[in-house]
């Protein structure tokens, strides 16, 4: 079953006892990881990212070798990484191994979209369980992937390795505004439907823009994916810190 083909056995289905059996475990995994490591130091998130980066290009690749070896190389939606909780792969390269300002690209990204990638896809795996049973290597390596990036999306706030300004929604925002445009371009060759810009995706939020936006729904898509996620974090991280304060004042 770990390994077996789609359609072998029943999928595990969305907001099913197995999807919250496995958003449970992840969850607490998270909050337990994030305890641990509330008290490091900078020098030690770096080195997390590192270590995060490099397990979640080998869950990565064997992912691609599974889709290879079961038919799916025919789809390159089933193995290419350029959706959006792909970048955590790019953007943790750069994070941990760049300098200057490529680093701080990785360093926002993780700060901001991070965070709401990984949150968005443990309530909603779409991508995932579906189509394989719950305890299968896809639907497992989905919320290992996706805890993961919301664990390093929250430690480095918590640790305030990143001390995130406004003026940042430029990092962030170059990193989707180019693999917007490459996924674009591909798209358009391969008639897929890379960061979920060319075509609708049935049964998601981005259906409700897709029905609502017509000609300019891959405008909008990459309008919200360049913005939202960065304000969102952005403003509930103010919030925060205004409550704290008010707190103690």
């Amino acid at each position: 079953m770990f390994f077996s083909k789609p359609g072998e056995y029943e999928p595990c289905k969305i907001f099913s006892a197995g999807h919250f059996i496995l958003l449970g475990i992840t969850l607490v995994i998270v909050i337990v990881s994030l305890y641990l490591s509330k008290s490091i130091k900078k020098e030690q998130v770096k080195k997390i990212i590192q270590k995060c980066t490099i397990f979640l290009w080998i869950l990565e690749i064997i992912k691609i070798i599974f889709n290879f070896a079961v038919g799916n190389g025919v789809n390159p939606n089933n193995y290419v990484p350029l959706y959006y909780c792909s970048l955590i792969l790019y953007a943790g390269l750069l994070s941990g191994f760049a300098k200057g300002s490529l680093k701080k690209v990785g360093d926002i990204f993780i700060a901001t979209g991070s965070i709401i990638g990984g949150l968005f896809f443990l309530f909603c795996p779409n991508t995932s369980l579906p189509t394989y049973p719950t305890f299968h290597y896809i639907s497992i390596q989905s919320f290992v992937f996706h805890g993961t990036m919301l664990y390093l999306g929250i430690l480095v706030n918590i640790t305030n390795y990143i001390n995130l300004k406004i003026s940042d929604i430029k990092y962030y925002a170059v990193l989707i505004t180019v693999i917007s445009c490459i996924s674009y371009i591909v798209n358009n060759i391969l008639g897929t439907n890379f960061m979920f810009i060319s075509n609708n995706f049935p049964n998601t939020p981005v259906e409700i823009v897709y029905n609502s936006t017509g000609k300019f729904f891959t405008l909008t898509m990459i309008l919200i994916q360049v913005v939202g996620p960065f304000y969102l974090v952005y403003f509930i991280k103010y919030l925060i810190k205004k409550i704290v304060r008010s707190k103690y004042n």
